[in-house]
């Protein structure tokens, strides 16, 4: 098993959809199968205002390459209702992110059928490499999508929603409900509500100055 993650996805910049396919077709029950232990390029750039951090990819998102595609996963409403974007985008639009101020990457790279499969320290691990992107990278606040993962990957066992006491890389830290589909605890609404709280302080952040973007780490 290889901790390392492949590259990031290269920043597209201007607002022009790809001319062929804007949708491409759903992958096969094969090919959602051969695809346990692949990884998707981070989806990174310079100036974020928000990097989200799923726990992992889905066997679905890593046959695809795009992450969030699971249908039944409520990210992409979720940002959309936030307000994050003016609508809402397939997960193959993903590479509009960046102009966005919008990343994405996990706290585990490789993808298994569910999240539960991870050990405890395979998130130990994969936090040291996402406080390592967050590092390179400095966004305006890291968001980790799952308190369970969180708290394990972060040695935090008492961690709630919601933004965090402590930074990761001198980053301010939000924690969001995991968007899955199979985390009934939370509707596409209330999902949207929390993501809405991280956008109004994102937003609150571009138009002060000296944010955690432009400080050296602690």
């Amino acid at each position: 098993m290889s901790s390392r993650r492949r590259p990031a996805l290269p920043v597209r910049t201007g607002t022009s959809a790809p001319s062929s396919p804007p949708f491409p077709p759903r992958p096969t029950q094969a090919e959602v199968a051969a695809a346990a232990g692949r990884t998707i390029p981070d989806l990174v750039g310079p100036g974020l205002r928000v990097l989200f951090s799923g726990i992992n990819p889905s066997l679905y998102s890593a046959a695809t390459g795009h992450h969030f595609a699971r249908p039944g996963n409520r990210f992409w409403p979720a940002l959309h209702r936030s307000g994050f974007t003016d609508r809402q985008l397939h997960p193959s639009e993903q590479w509009s992110l960046p102009d966005a101020g919008l990343g994405i990457t996990n706290v585990v790279a490789r993808a298994t059928a569910r999240a539960d499969e991870l050990s405890p320290a395979e998130l130990v691990a994969g936090g040291e490499i996402l406080a390592a992107l967050v590092d390179r990278w400095r966004p305006r606040f890291l968001a980790v999508l799952g308190v369970t993962a969180y708290r394990t990957a972060f040695a935090r066992p008492k961690a709630t929603m919601g933004r965090q006491p402590d930074r990761i890389a001198g980053v301010p830290v939000w924690v969001l409900p995991n968007p899955s589909g199979l985390n009934a605890h939370y509707t596409v609404d209330t999902l949207a509500a929390a993501f809405a709280e991280l956008r109004t302080a994102a937003d609150a952040g571009s138009r002060s100055s000296g944010t955690a973007a432009d400080r050296p780490g602690c």
